[in-house]
């Protein structure tokens, strides 16, 4: 007979511990027991049950609670050891109650309303790592959560902790603004290079003091602007405040649309969009996220439109005073919002005193259209494609080209869409879809070859249809036009990870974290596909399951799961992992999706497809 599936599923689980137990028993039984229940029922509880937990057990001076988000998990913990912090205010010392708490990420095994498993077991590991009245949390941990809280982590190494076979790599959360202020400027130089190392040298000299103040006093100079020798700026989503919630894409289109063009000068260092786009919804301080993104300016906004007028408002911010260098308020009619965003992109350049190159001028003002109908429906088609909608995005491109024929960003979009489709495994036939993927990038660069995202769409074509060579050119050709284009450098890394090359695809990885310190579910794929092919499951594993965190319907990321975790010999979990893939996508078949995956090593394809029979899934 088949063996029962074990129940499992993702979980993040937050353990947690009070320091000195026994001694504040021994000293007062009955106090303490008090103490105890009053934290538990007026701030313990109460924080699990805002932030969605579940508390899976009480075990007298400790607590195991489950979160299906990690962010959530994190919001809890951060809470609950503030809020314990004020309540011993005024508390002799003998008689304060503090916790420890951990936080993992993992798959655990369900049994009832309890939950068992290594996954548990690396919380409970955690937890007594960190110190009285502090957070300790697991690398897949500090790698889902990102920039999604305004936190400073303190790396501490691999661990080797009790009954866990490998080491745990761990984060402590640092919740004092001097202590992670510290630990920010001793980490800092571990990433710069030795040019940068001796201009701090020499500015240390001249302006010693200003380096080494308070992290409530921010420096003059970023560690950014040291290291690059130019202004450095993040551009934060600009808010809807539009009658109708629904004008959401088009906030979010202009938003990606002004870190498009300003990363397009040469003069300037600006934070990806993956990195600014994790404050999205959020009422972040601005010195704090130009601390958290190391940059020294912030631009904020917010875009209303009603019909065929668009208001815009926008700010410039010098974060280390918190003063605005411009504000402005933009009112035009939709047909003159491209000369809207040139004027913005102008008066940034020229705030911050950096000077175009006749070709960046060029670069900064071509617009692939000149028809705002054809433009509104390509933002559309962009945020239908971020929440994985691909008929649907396409159905928007497809009427953004009908309008203007010549739109050929429009049609490089729409050529991704099908690329990006049969590589997913959602195409019905992903043989058609990735020759028509080709014919449609061929045609948009044929129209106009001045755009990056051109020739991304081009080089994705090449990759799905083995052409490893001409996908390498067209994706160096973007960022020859955009040396800022990030997903460009991302898209490189997976090409070389399919072409044999792990090594070069984690070096660009690294290059990428300097521009975007927040990998988006996207990247973590790509890390984790170099992890895989360089033979490093668990490595491979972690950014496979922060991936998944991040975005659970990326078939691409949850498929190279199952394959790493059949690989590595976890054969529950990855037969788990199968169902929940055929839950989501039911006609997925081995050879259905193993001929979309573009491996230049036919034996890395044929081992692929092994671990892929070995989990179960339909051949």
């Amino acid at each position: 007979m088949p063996k029962a599936r074990v129940p499992r599923r993702l979980a993040a689980i937050l353990a947690a511990d009070v320091v000195g137990y026994s001694g504040l028993m021994g000293m007062d039984e009955s106090g303490t027991l008090d103490r105890l229940k009053a934290h538990r029922n007026e701030l313990i509880e109460p924080k699990i049950a805002v932030h969605g937990g579940r508390m899976i057990k009480l075990m007298g001076d400790g607590a195991l609670v489950e979160f299906i988000s990690v962010v959530d998990a994190l919001a809890c913990a951060v809470d609950i050891q503030q809020g314990m912090q004020e309540r011993n205010q005024g508390e002799p010392a003998e008689q304060r109650i503090e916790f420890r708490i951990g936080i993992n990420l993992g798959d655990v095994i369900v049994e009832g309303d309890d939950i068992y498993g290594d996954g548990v077991n690396v919380a409970a590991r955690l937890e007594g790592l960190a110190d009285p009245g502090g957070i300790c949390v697991s690398e897949v941990v500090h790698t889902a959560a990102g920039n999604k809280l305004p936190l400073a982590y303190q790396d501490i190494g691999e661990q080797r902790v009790k009954n866990i076979a490998s080491p745990v790599r761990a984060y402590k959360i640092l919740l004092s603004g001097e202590e992670a202020g510290l630990v920010k400027r001793r980490a800092g130089p571990k990433s710069w290079s030795w040019p940068a190392v001796v201009v701090i040298i020499a500015l240390i000299a001249m302006v010693g003091w200003q380096l080494w103040r308070p992290a409530s006093e921010p420096a003059a100079i970023t560690g950014t602007e040291l290291s690059l020798g130019k202004p450095s700026l993040a551009v934060l989503p600009f808010q809807n405040i539009s009658e109708s919630p629904d004008q959401e894409y088009f906030a979010d289109g202009m938003t990606d649309d002004l870190i498009t063009d300003l990363s397009k000068v040469s003069g300037l260092f600006v934070v990806a969009r993956n990195s600014s786009f994790a404050y999205k919804g959020q009422s972040a301080d601005v010195r704090q996220v130009a601390n958290d993104l190391g940059v020294k300016y912030v631009l904020e906004g917010s875009v209303r439109r009603a019909g065929d007028k668009v208001r815009i408002n926008a700010q410039l911010i010098d974060a280390s005073t918190g003063g605005h260098i411009w504000a402005e308020r933009y009112d035009r009619q939709m047909t003159a919002i491209f000369e809207l965003q040139d004027e913005v992109i102008e008066r940034i350049v020229t705030a911050l005193a950096v000077r175009l190159t006749p070709q960046e001028s060029e670069s900064v003002t071509h617009r692939s259209t000149k028809n705002a109908a054809a433009y509104d429906y390509f933002l559309r088609g962009q945020a239908l494609v971020r929440t994985t909608d691909y008929r649907e995005a396409r159905e928007a491109y497809e009427q953004a080209v009908a309008i203007d024929p010549g739109f050929a960003r429009a049609l490089g979009a729409l050529s991704l869409s099908y690329s990006i489709a049969a590589q997913d495994g959602w195409s019905t036939d992903p043989q058609e879809d990735m020759q028509r993927a080709l014919a449609l990038a061929e045609q948009a660069h044929a129209m106009d070859d001045k755009i990056p995202q051109v020739h991304f769409a081009l080089s994705f074509a090449y990759l799905i249809n083995g052409d490893h060579r001409q996908a390498i050119d067209a994706a160096r050709r973007a960022l020859e036009l955009d040396p800022g284009y990030t997903d460009a450098i991302g898209l490189l890394a997976w090409i070389h990870a399919f072409a044999g090359d792990p090594q070069e695809a984690l070096r660009l990885l690294e290059q990428l974290k300097r521009s975007s310190p927040n990998l988006n579910a996207s990247t973590l794929v790509v890390l984790g596909l170099a992890h895989f092919i360089a033979g490093d499951l668990e490595r491979s594993i972690k950014a496979f399951l922060a991936a998944r965190e991040s975005n659970p319907e990326e078939m691409t990321n949850r498929i190279y799961l199952t394959a790493a975790l059949s690989r590595s010999g976890q054969q529950d979990e990855a037969e788990w992992e199968t169902t929940e893939i055929l839950m989501l996508n039911p006609d997925l078949s081995v050879n259905q999706w193993i001929t979309t995956q573009p491996y230049k090593d036919s034996n890395e394809l044929s081992r692929l497809r092994d671990d892929l029979r070995r989990a179960g899934l339909p051949e």
